[in-house]
């Protein structure tokens, strides 16, 4: 299924079919139980371009079906046969970068230079979990009595659960569901409602490079949908990892909801990141590192400085260089060449700035 792109020569897709409209569950693609869809639009102009599935707790617990079907067979598969086929999801991953990148800029709003470096970013996870997933080693325990010995042995844990933001759209789903299939698990996987076609591409990557069906399986849903699906996953045993990128309060609430069913747990929740000139610091590297530090993707990243100190004796020269380079960045959408700092995500974030 693919959705119909609107014009912009500099963001056409090269692939349309890697504009995906639908969920993909069991080895296939599908509306939503409810055939719901809601919008996906581009932050620079709000003019909407796609429409993906806004699905429900229905769908979520179809996507845990198909995941906990398939684990059996896959945690059965030999390590160095998924990692094969990891290695030629990474192929694929790099041999699409540009229209990956293109769909990265044109829904989260990045300049295209950040979309493309994104990619690589991304499939350099992929890459490393691809050669990680034959080191899955146990150890063996010196004997605590004659004549026992003792192992520790390596399992997958099962069907894992993968929530990401919307500020690296492919970096951090790929970081997520890389380590589960090396691993031998199986993957559900929701993306941030702002952000979903990029996921979306990068599974249907997965599907050509010979991932089974089941294996990996993502729904998509909208912010008013989102907490009904994600409960869905917190409230079944056969989910056993739930793994976040996100905001503290909501990792509070996945914390306490997962209990029940005693899930592990992986949490990357909110950063908290000052930036400090001393006074024997070398003020043009200060410049650039802030420069880079603070406005990579619009500084929209949880390591982004959101607050800096300066000492007393530097301060009129730091200043003085910060609000030059500053005002010397370029202002402008992904589809225009020059552009250094993009759209923010939606409006909720401007008003937060």
């Amino acid at each position: 299924m693919a959705a119909q792109i609107a014009p912009s020569q500099s963001l056409a897709l090269s692939r349309q079919d890697l504009l995906c409209d639908g969920n993909y569950i069991a080895g296939k693609w599908q509306p939503a139980r409810s055939l719901a869809r809601y919008a996906v639009a581009d932050p620079a102009d709000d003019n909407v371009f796609a429409h993906v599935p806004d699905s429900a707790s229905a769908d979520a617990t179809d996507a845990v079906d198909a995941a906990a079907g398939a684990f059996d067979s896959w945690r059965a598969k030999p390590a160095r046969d998924r990692a094969a086929l990891i290695r030629r999801w990474h192929a694929l991953i790099l041999k699409h970068t540009d229209d990956l990148g293109k769909l990265i800029s044109r829904e989260q709003g990045k300049p295209l230079a950040e979309g493309r470096a994104e990619v690589a970013y991304g499939a350099s996870y992929v890459q490393w979990f691809a050669e990680e997933a034959v080191r899955s080693y146990g150890d063996l325990i010196p004997e605590q009595v004659p004549g026992k010995k003792m192992m520790v042995v390596l399992e997958p844990v099962g069907v894992v659960g993968v929530i990401t933001p919307w500020n690296f759209p492919l970096a951090m789903i790929a970081r997520k569901i890389a380590p589960a299939l090396a691993a031998g698990c199986t993957v559900v996987a929701k993306p941030a409602e702002d952000t979903p076609l990029t996921a979306l591409a990068l599974v249907k990557l997965a599907g050509e490079a010979g991932i089974p069906p089941g294996v990996l399986n993502i729904v998509t849903a909208s912010r008013a949908n989102a907490p009904g699906l994600v409960d869905a996953w917190l409230a079944d045993s056969r989910v056993r990892k739930l793994t976040f990128t996100g905001s503290t309060p909501v990792g509070k609430h996945l914390a306490r909801e997962s209990a029940g069913t005693l899930k592990k747990l992986s949490l990357e929740l909110g950063g908290n990141a000052p930036f400090i000139v001393f006074e024997d610091a070398d003020i043009d590297a200060a410049v650039s590192g802030l420069m880079v530090s603070k406005f990579r993707n619009g500084g929209q990243t949880c390591v982004c400085p959101n607050r800096v100190y300066v000492h007393n004796a530097v301060y009129d020269e730091f200043a003085q260089k910060l609000v030059a380079r500053v005002s010397a960045l370029k202002v402008g959408p992904a589809s225009r060449d020059d552009s250094q700092i993009g759209p923010m995500i939606n409006a909720r974030a401007v008003e937060k700035i």
